[in-house]
């Protein structure tokens, strides 16, 4: 009775404790988001995309790639629209969207880890994940790869599962799955290929290395997991086969070109970079280059050491109980064998892209630092029963926690990039008079899709100027024509930009100073 009752208040315990993490996850995602947003040219595009789809207008293709230019599925803005339309067309909303997204891989990685090693081990990744600041600052924006860490770690959750109990429905949920990750992002290849040599690598430890006897097995597993795939990628496949499989096409240009741009750094050295980021950034905080002058340089080097060492220990010790697990073929394998799998495989791909790695290419691997990271502590903590290992653990738990806090996003002032764009298009819709204009902005790396998008849900969107080809009467060229300046100093008289040099030429009628930005309006030139 004692016993049973020590396990209840032991569970009422650790569920406070995970209530609590999830606030905190949740303070650190929604507070102040409409502040700290992300909300240029891609953002205005999607959330252009989702009121389309909101009127009527649905589509089977989604967001462009971030290299290549070839396009995704359309899950992404299907995920979205709901919550424009619950926000009132606020973009505001999508970002919500993302962050229930992060906070439910905070309690999908809670439930996950305690099931595989213990309670203590769920509450220390959850709580890490909770206050990274990457992983904070990836759950404050509406962007397509920001839901992938929630897909990608509930996709090995049920593999993983999967690999106890040998049910096809979990095959199948985790194929469908994964279509919807290759729709949030062409990287979900490689949580693709981990899921493929995974299976194979169970179902030879379940048949004790006898593969062959089982094959009948492992081909109706892959054939369903295919058939799960297949129904989560349909919308994007409907699309290709619609239209002669164009983004297939692209999509094998791409990557049978993918080693002519000379970026990357050599196999092992793009290994040793994505496994050094993947602890250093994710779970240590450790600055990017372009901050590193705002720190000491011993510092740093401490700082990098300690996160790989932290990395480097979590790998050995999980292959050596993988090591230990397949010696004595234990009920253990599993779980060190789908570990080793996703850490291994996940940065060994890196090593044959041969393009810029981002930090947002790791999302199909966001939660495994964190797991290795919290199963080491807990090794370290309870090895040989010793006081001075626990105190190491904690200390190690400690130091990471307070350097992870002070690099929360809004300790920092907020861009309010939502905002400015929302007041700048005010001010160029009130010079229009009410009257038909064209739009145009000069900028450097941004698109003109967030200030239409304003436009276009106040019901007044700009005349888009057609190529004399569509348009020889010119019908599509108003009387006006208002410019939006980003860089500065700024001559939109004679610019190149298309929407400019269609309009024709002309005079400045008006020009104004606006938050960042200047405003032009532009008439037709009348001569002298």
């Amino acid at each position: 009775m004692k016993f049973k009752i020590s396990n209840i208040r032991s569970q009422i315990y650790n569920n406070k404790l995970i209530i609590l993490i999830l606030f905190l996850a949740s303070f650190l995602r929604l507070y102040r988001i409409q502040d700290y947003m992300t909300f240029l040219g891609d953002e205005g595009r999607d959330v252009l995309v989702v009121y389309n789809i909101l009127h009527g207008h649905l589509t089977l293709l989604g967001p462009t790639s971030s290299v290549g230019g070839f396009f995704l599925g359309p899950i992404y803005y299907y995920f979205m629209a709901p919550f424009l339309w619950l926000f009132n067309y606020n973009p505001v909303g999508p970002a919500v969207m993302v962050a229930l997204f992060g906070i439910a891989t905070v309690w999908l990685l809670y439930k996950f880890v305690s099931e595989i090693f213990n309670t203590r081990v769920g509450l220390i990744a959850a709580f890490l994940y909770s206050v990274s600041p990457i992983v904070i600052s990836y759950s404050r924006s509406s962007w397509n790869p920001n839901p992938l860490p929630f897909f990608a770690l509930l996709i090995m959750y049920v593999l993983y599962r999967n690999s106890l109990h040998k049910n096809n429905k979990l095959v199948l949920a985790a194929g469908i799955l994964l279509g919807i990750a290759m729709q949030l992002h062409y990287l979900s290849l490689f949580l693709a290929t981990i899921m493929f040599v995974y299976i194979l690598c169970s179902e030879l430890v379940r048949s004790k290395f006898k593969l062959l006897e089982q094959i009948k097995t492992l081909v109706k597993e892959y054939a369903v997991l295919l058939t799960g795939f297949v129904i989560g990628w349909s919308p994007f496949l409907a699309f290709e086969l619609r239209h002669g499989f164009p983004d297939f096409i692209h999509i094998i240009d791409f990557v049978a070109h993918s080693g002519d741009t000379g970026v990357s750094s050599g196999f092992f050295a793009s290994i040793y970079d994505v496994f050094f980021r993947l602890f250093a950034r994710l779970v240590f905080a450790y600055p990017q280059v372009d901050q590193f002058g705002l720190f000491n340089k011993t510092l740093l080097d401490i700082w990098g050491l300690f996160a790989l060492v932290i990395g480097i220990l979590s790998l050995i010790v999980l292959l050596f109980r993988l090591y230990q697990s397949l010696k004595l073929r234990n009920k253990d394998i599993n779980k060190y064998l789908f570990l080793s799998i996703w850490i291994i495989l996940g940065v060994g791909l890196f090593g044959l892209y041969k393009k810029a790695i981002y930090e947002y290419y790791f999302a199909f691997m966001f939660p495994l630092p964190f797991i290795l990271t919290a199963f080491l502590i807990d090794e370290i903590g309870k090895f040989d029963k010793n006081r001075v290992f626990l105190v190491s653990a904690g200390v190690i738990f400690i130091a990471i926690s307070l350097l992870n806090l002070q690099g929360v996003p809004f300790r920092y002032q907020p861009n309010r990039q939502l905002n400015q764009m929302k007041t700048i298009s005010q001010f160029v819709l009130s010079k229009t008079d009410g009257k038909p204009f064209n739009f145009a902005l000069i900028t450097g790396s941004n698109s003109d899709y967030a200030y239409r998008y304003f436009f276009t849900i106040w019901g007044n969107p700009p005349v888009t100027i057609q190529d004399a080809q569509v348009d020889p009467l010119r019908k599509t060229v108003t009387n006006q024509l208002m410019v939006v300046c980003e860089s500065l100093p700024c001559h939109p008289l004679g610019n190149p930009l298309w929407e400019i040099a269609g309009f024709g030429r002309a005079d400045v009628a008006g020009e104004w100073n606006v938050s960042v930005v200047q405003v032009y309006r532009l008439v037709h030139y009348k001569g002298k």
